[in-house]
């Protein structure tokens, strides 16, 4: 006696991962430059974002 066969699932797309709150999903951050003993703001500079190590998705825990 042959049993039915189920239906295959169709397979389910992953969930697009959160993008870093931090950074908005760049992995770079702007951060001011100072120099000298009165801390003199002399522009910006873009950097590695330490909450996401660059790579634009939030961490989970």
């Amino acid at each position: 006696m042959a049993t039915a066969k189920k239906p295959a699932r169709p397979p389910t797309a992953e969930p697009k991962p959160v993008k870093c709150p931090t950074c908005h999903g760049t992995g770079e951050v702007s951060r001011t430059v100072r120099v000298g003993r009165r801390q003199r703001v002399v522009g910006r500079q873009t950097g590695l974002c330490l909450a996401c190590l660059g790579s634009g998705e939030a961490t989970t825990g």
